[in-house]
């Protein structure tokens, strides 16, 4: 997998904005619109004062949609809250490469042996091993990792991952045979983020 060492910590300064995704999905499907720019034009996010802030935040959530299939944004759109959770943190695997190799690596090997602790130390081994993959990483900041930490786990539980940030409890996913049906349709190994395992994976139907 490949990581730019530019982008791999820019979640940092993001949560999982989920009602700013969910009202671009909203608004590009109610009005056929294919180009996200064209919703950025139409000020639907945070208010209609233009700022860096907004500039920022519009970049970022964009990205994350754009990264979504049709099926999965028409959950995204009209799901229940869980599925657009489910789909929001879905496109913020497949935009930030750092969290979704967590999400697999970490979340997933923990559940698949009945561990539902996530631990601050998990963290840092994650960041251990990271660093010995991709020795460019060296150039961040302590801090930076840190703030990194503090985002991931926030993200987390907004998406229902975990119960919360203070007793981090692994929740395993009930995903809707909608949601399951999109994902499989885009790449069913992606199911891996929401913990299941390869030999769900593999059985099954669609």
């Amino acid at each position: 997998m490949t990581h730019k060492s530019d982008n791999l910590l820019a979640f940092a300064v993001y949560s999982l904005r989920l009602n700013e995704m969910v009202y671009v999905a909203q608004y590009a499907i109610e009005n056929d619109i294919s180009d996200l720019e064209q919703v950025r034009n139409a000020e639907i996010i945070l208010g209609s004062v233009k700022s860096i802030s907004f500039e920022k935040t519009f970049y970022q959530v964009r990205k994350r949609v754009k990264t979504i299939t049709p099926a999965q944004m028409e959950i995204l759109a009209h799901g229940a809250l869980i599925s657009q959770k489910q789909i929001a943190f879905l496109s913020v695997c497949k935009c930030y490469s750092f969290i979704k190799d967590f999400s697999i690596e970490v979340l997933r090997d923990k559940i698949l042996v009945y561990d539902y602790q996530l631990n601050e130390t998990d963290f840092n081994s994650f960041i251990k091993n990271k660093l010995q993959q991709y020795p460019h990483l060296e150039k961040y900041k302590t801090s930076t990792f840190d703030k990194a930490k503090q985002v991931l786990f926030l993200m987390l539980e907004q998406a229902g991952i975990i119960d919360n940030i203070k007793e981090r409890k692994i929740q395993p996913q009930l995903l809707n045979q909608s949601v399951i049906k999109a994902i499989v349709e885009d790449d069913r190994n992606l199911l891996k983020i929401f913990m299941f395992s390869d030999r769900d994976i593999k059985e099954l139907q669609y």
